[in-house]
């Protein structure tokens, strides 16, 4: 997936990388973060996937609350060897 981030779609894509960034790290399954934050696990891998899938800020920090980090770690650039990278 190309992104520019001067789209709107671009931040869905760099919180999505992050979550799945973070919950790997935690070492969680999508499962298991969809139980922590009472989601469905329909619901988690679409935003993982960055199918576009729109979340809420509530949402945000839901996830967030379950991974045990500080919100603002969502919005972390992206590693380089990702498709798309914060400038």
């Amino acid at each position: 997936m190309g992104c520019n981030n001067k789209d709107e779609n671009f931040v869905y894509h760099l919180v999505s990388q992050n979550i799945k960034k973070q919950r790997k790290l935690k070492g969680l399954t999508q499962r298991q973060l969809a139980h922590n934050c009472n989601y469905s696990e329909g619901f988690i891998m679409n935003i993982e996937s960055s199918y576009h899938q729109t979340f809420s800020l509530g949402t945000l920090w839901n996830i967030a609350q379950a991974l045990e980090i500080d919100i603002k770690i969502l919005f972390d650039s992206i590693d380089e060897d990702s498709d798309c990278i914060l400038k």
